[in-house]
């Protein structure tokens, strides 16, 4: 049995459900379909969901959102009009659609929740209505028949661990189940969204419930590159990868889907299988378990960038030889609600590398303050040009030039080697660059070992 997800731009239009339609239908082990809201028909639409939150801030503020809810309810309306549904599923799309605006809500965020939750909600109603007039038996199922339980916050939700015992009592026999992602319910019956990559989480979710065989997650890329095609044209396909991998290469820009979201997958040892609706013959990227591996050919598996990083340089004499140093910088990092990406150090030198996009300049300057008056370094920099590369590869642990070869790659072209280093698992180089260099970096690596290698 292969549970499968949809993203947005698979079911933005007619057209796209169309596609839909027939790929569900290729295959009877594509036994549950989840859905994403409908997302951009072209570069200047809106996403629904977005639509929905304009909808949502519209009735807080006791205004008039009969326009949202035309240009929200126009957009199934013209999906359901390609299909030429009967009347009563666009009645009921509308019908739930009206009733938020009269809903009673604890407060906003519950509010919000609700609200956005319905783009994937009234979208998997509308699924199962046109796979049923296509001669598909399927049926929408609402998260809370499942008992697909959340708990966190109303939009920041986190599956609860009953919610795969619930699952483990759906019955999978009969019409395909039609379900919608990005939310559940809370204990109390209140629905709570995810974050993120919210619908991804639900297919992982219902992955490991389900015990799936496969998770299929359609998408609009044939599969997941080596590298970003922004930076090398036309790079290698990656055939397979380890989950691991996966996780280690989206720290670093990776972004087909947020690593984080197929973390259930990962428990439950389903292997996920990222393929493209647009052109659904092609293979894909498999993303399995570290045991599922062949020995691969080539060491590295892909190499990413980021520039959200900065570092922090702390030079201390005799640094090694004082116990407790490392301890009181991490009191201080507590006192500020900080967190530290990664600590690589010398004998006599600290470089913490933290992500930017969590700091402001008045947090950067009390932090560097509070350090000097109680750590007393002898040198103490904070460095924002930098940026992170990851060259990632199972192979990695099990070669011993592959470190030589990366370092040669850069230092050959003259780009400056900023920081080093292994992680535990050997199955991964950090290396920190300025961030003019990052890009050029990524090419070097890869032609040092997609390209020479194939001459």
């Amino acid at each position: 049995m292969k549970v499968v997800k949809f993203g947005g731009s698979s079911l933005a239009t007619g057209e796209q459900f169309d596609k839909v339609v027939n790929i569900i239908a290729a295959d009877s082990e594509r036994q549950v379909i989840v859905t994403s809201a409908p997302g951009k028909r072209s570069q200047h639409d809106t996403k629904v969901t977005d639509l929905l939150i304009h909808y949502a801030q519209q009735i807080q503020q006791h205004q008039d959102a009969t326009t949202t809810v035309a240009q929200i309810t126009d957009r199934y309306q013209e999906i359901s009009a390609f299909f030429d549904l009967p009347p009563e599923t666009m009645a009921l799309i509308s019908h739930k659609l009206g009733a938020l605006a009269t809903t009673p809500f604890a407060d906003a965020d519950h509010l919000m929740a609700a609200f956005k939750a319905h783009g994937e909600l009234l979208n998997a109603i509308l699924l199962a209505a046109v796979l049923t007039h296509q001669g598909i038996p399927a049926k929408f199922m609402d998260p809370k028949d499942a008992g697909f339980l959340v708990g966190g916050e109303p939009n920041n939700a986190d599956v609860l661990p009953a919610t795969y015992l619930n699952l483990s009592h759906v019955s999978l026999t009969g019409p395909r189940i039609i379900f919608p992602g990005f939310f559940g319910y809370s204990p109390s019956g209140d629905i709570y969204t995810f974050t993120r990559g919210g619908s991804d989480i639900t297919g992982a979710i219902l992955s490991r419930g389900f015990k799936a065989d496969l998770y299929e997650n359609f998408t609009d890329v044939d599969a997941i590159y080596t590298v970003d095609p922004r930076i090398v044209a036309h790079p290698a396909v990656i055939s397979k990868m380890s989950y691991r991998e996966m996780r280690e290469l989206s720290y670093a820009g990776f972004s087909v889907f947020q690593d984080e979201a197929i973390i259930p997958a990962v428990q439950g040892q389903v292997p996920v299988n990222v393929k493209n609706t647009n052109n659904p013959t092609a293979p894909g990227t498999l993303i399995v378990p570290e045991q599922f591996l062949f020995n691969p050919a080539n060491p590295i598996t892909g190499i990413a960038c980021s520039a959200r990083f900065s570092a922090l340089y702390l030079h201390r004499y005799l640094l090694n030889k004082e116990v407790g140093f490392t301890l009181k910088l991490l009191e201080i990092f507590q006192r500020y609600g900080i967190s530290y990406e990664h600590m690589p150090s010398g004998i006599d030198d600290l470089t913490i590398i933290f992500d930017q996009s969590k700091l402001d300049t008045p947090t950067i300057n009390a932090l560097c303050h509070e350090i000097r008056q109680t750590l007393k370094p002898d040198y103490l920099e904070w460095i924002d040009d930098y940026a992170i590369i990851m060259v990632v590869g199972e192979g990695i642990a099990h070669t011993v030039d592959t470190m030589g070869r990366v370092i040669d790659s850069l230092t050959q072209h003259d780009i400056a080697i900023q920081m080093i280093n292994q992680g535990a698992s050997r199955i991964s180089i950090m290396i920190g660059t300025q961030r003019k260099d990052a890009a050029a970096a990524v090419r070097h690596i890869y032609e040092t070992f997609f390209v020479k290698s194939e001459v």
